[in-house]
């Protein structure tokens, strides 16, 4: 077991979490992706979707658009028919059968406006469209009469609001390439471009481990001296929300439960995380049973205990090896650690998220106190005026004031105290 008495850097612990888990998930990615089936879309489309990356490139099936087609409510007329069209001396054309959305019109003749609506077929032998509010009159006229004209008083350039075919999308082209996180406009346009199957890349499988006696699953009876799991309920939701699947198991503070439940891993997980059993007591299950990791401690407040490295997987004759990322036990620290290292390296590697939250800087609504050698994260909002208020203190159990607050509000090193008024570094968490 790797343990420092010096305290690791904020930056500098991110950047070894991302350099671990950016390497196993590019790996085991390369690997599942061939035997990850291919989505129907039209399924994939109308469920409810995670976020998901696609495997291979998407390549377009039909043009889009599919066909020469008007920007505008207008008329397609034939640009030539126009060239001499001045103001005081318009060109009069012939108004013929409108053409509607869906409907393939005839081919426009010489010395004629077809009435055209947006996203229809342009005529053969119109190449311009002229917006209904430039025409003279500004309105349709009645499509049963026959003998209606339409003037125009200015000339217009061939492909003025014409949206060509092809100019999208061509067939064969990549719609969407491959490891694109897909999202609401992603399946929209795999749709219009004719993709009826998509190839995702598999969901990174995460193991995730809530250490600790005292701990019960949510729902069930609890004991004396025994605490509900809200370790195992928040970091699942923040891990699927960064596109994991994941496994969760509550573990006693016994190690040969914690190598059996390591021992009956699924085949697929590709992370192991943890909660608890970091810290330097007498029943730190996760430090005391996998010593091959370095534990130590990092500067910031809360969180600093951590867990970094490998741990072997599946039947000990036999094992594989899995990242660990091994959190604090108590609710923020683990949520706030979560945010910090983990949650921008797995966003990076599956591409599911942003990689790092929306920040911004406001002044303080109030003083502010933190301890000079660490990195302080604290819980905060936004008032009416635009300035940073604390919610509740900078306690690592106070999870329900972690749940009220909007922001992460990041004292940096070498900062003693802020007075009100002075400007801070905030991340959005809501």
């Amino acid at each position: 077991m790797h343990h420092e008495t010096t305290r690791r850097p904020v930056a500098e612990h991110a950047e070894m979490v991302a350099a671990l888990v950016g390497r196993a998930l590019a790996v085991g990615r390369r690997r599942r992706t061939t035997a990850e089936p291919a989505v129907l879309l039209t399924a994939a489309a109308g469920a409810r979707w995670a976020p998901r990356v696609l495997a291979r490139d998407a390549t377009a099936v039909v043009d889009l658009p599919g066909f020469d087609n008007s920007q505008m409510d207008g008329y397609a007329v034939r640009a030539a028919d126009l060239v001499a069209a001045v103001a005081g001396a318009p060109a009069e054309l012939r108004v013929v059968a409108p053409v509607p959305a869906g409907t393939q019109p005839p081919p426009l003749p010489p010395g004629s406006a077809a009435p055209v609506m947006t996203g229809a077929p342009i005529p053969a032998g119109a190449d311009a469209v002229v917006k209904i509010e430039d025409a003279d009159p500004p309105q349709f006229p009645s499509f049963e009469d026959s003998r209606a004209t339409v003037r125009f008083h200015a000339s217009v350039v061939p492909g003025s609001f014409v949206r060509r075919r092809g100019s999208d999308v061509g067939t064969g082209d990549v719609v969407v390439h491959a490891g694109t996180p897909l999202g609401a406009a992603q399946l929209g346009v795999l749709v219009a471009a004719g993709v009826d199957t998509i190839e995702l890349a598999a969901p990174p499988h995460v193991l995730l481990l809530s250490t600790g006696s005292e701990l019960v699953p949510a729902g069930g009876p609890l004991g004396d001296a025994q605490v509900y799991d809200a370790n195992g309920a928040a970091l699942a939701a923040g891990l699927a929300t960064v596109g994991a699947r994941v496994t969760h198991r509550v573990v006693p503070d016994d190690p040969a439960a914690l190598r059996r439940v390591l021992a009956e891993a699924p085949d697929d997980v590709a992370l192991v995380v943890t909660s608890g059993g970091v810290s330097a007591g007498a029943y730190e299950v996760v430090r005391q049973t996998l010593t091959d990791a370095w534990f130590g401690h990092v500067a910031v407040q809360p969180g600093g205990p951590q867990g970094l490295g490998t741990v072997a997987l599946g039947d000990p004759a036999a094992p594989r090896e899995a990242p660990l990322v091994a959190f604090p036990g108590n609710p923020v620290s683990a949520l706030v650690s979560f945010e910090l290292f983990l949650r921008p390296a797995l966003a990076a590697a599956t591409g599911a998220a942003p990689a790092h939250r929306a920040g911004g800087r406001a002044p303080l609504a109030e003083p502010l106190d933190s301890p000079p050698a660490l990195h302080q994260v604290r819980r905060g909002r936004l008032d009416d005026r635009g300035r940073v208020v604390m919610v509740g203190g900078p306690g690592s159990h106070l999870l329900a004031h972690l749940a009220a607050a909007t922001l992460l509000v990041h004292v940096p090193p070498g900062v003693a105290h802020l007075e009100e008024g002075d400007d801070i570094d905030y991340w959005e968490i809501r």
